[in-house]
């Protein structure tokens, strides 16, 4: 299923995606909801970012191809265990929303990732078990000032800046998350490519790790890393995230 969060005049919400058409539900994806009936023609809303997380999660380092090339110094080794951090919340923005470069960088990056979206409670799981407490998985841009990120000793503004977390365009459940292809395209050429089989780390991994520290909550993001190289973003340029079975996740820079 796809489910996606929308404006539609004056109302906001959650609905199933079908075709071209947004159908409207009663509830929420984490919980019980039922379908309202209703129809609104996808061109006529606007999408939101698919989710309200209360926390943000990003694993860094967790393709090799990006090891190899690992812009931060010192950070060139594979990781034995996933290496995680927190981003903001408040950065997180939909599909067509613009990235705003912020004043005093001079360096911002692109990072297509794979999103995963906690379902359910999840407190000190197990690897085997972590999957049951995913709802599905969206497409996000884990936008990165580099300079910032290599001179502070925290990430919190190279990551955590307004617009750095773009996800969409919506939430797909029952996927497979070791066989999606990921591609990153800025102004229609594709500067990224990978399979998600690729991952050192994997997804449930992942959450059964972050699980042992905190606790996970429905709605919750993680962005599960990025691939290969990653370049400069500039004013007037248009970043696109597609994960096959998901959709496009696009957005202009400013």
């Amino acid at each position: 299923m796809k489910f996606a969060r929308y404006r539609h005049g004056r109302r906001r919400g959650y609905a199933l995606v079908e075709d071209n058409v947004l159908r409207p539900i009663i509830g929420t994806p984490y919980g019980r909801w039922r379908a309202s009936g209703e129809a609104i023609p996808l061109a006529e809303a606007k999408l939101l970012a698919p989710v309200r997380p209360s926390k943000v999660l990003g694993v860094a380092l967790n393709y090799r191809s990006h090891v190899e090339r690992s812009p931060l110094p010192g950070l060139n080794e594979e990781p034995k265990t996933p290496e995680m951090f927190l981003m903001a919340p408040s950065a997180i923005i939909g599909p067509e929303e613009a990235i705003r470069l912020p004043a005093g960088s001079q360096r911002v990056e692109y990072e297509g990732e794979l999103v995963v979206v906690i379902g359910r409670r999840a407190r000190r799981v197990r690897p085997e078990k972590a999957l049951e407490y995913v709802l599905g998985y969206t497409c996000g841009n884990d936008v990165s000032a580099r300079d910032w990120q290599q001179g502070d000793i925290q990430w919190w503004r190279a990551k955590g800046c307004d617009t750095f977390a773009p996800l969409g365009p919506w939430l797909v459940t029952d996927l497979d998350p070791t066989k999606l292809e990921l591609r990153t395209r800025v102004n229609g050429r594709e500067v990224q490519h990978t399979s998600t089989g690729s991952l050192i780390h994997s997804v449930a991994c992942i959450v059964s790790s972050a699980s042992q520290v905190m606790t996970l909550l429905p709605g919750d993001v993680v962005f599960t890393g990025t691939p290969g190289n990653t370049a400069p973003l500039r004013k007037g340029d248009l970043v696109e995230v597609e994960i096959d079975g998901i959709g496009v996740l696009r957005n202009p820079v400013r």
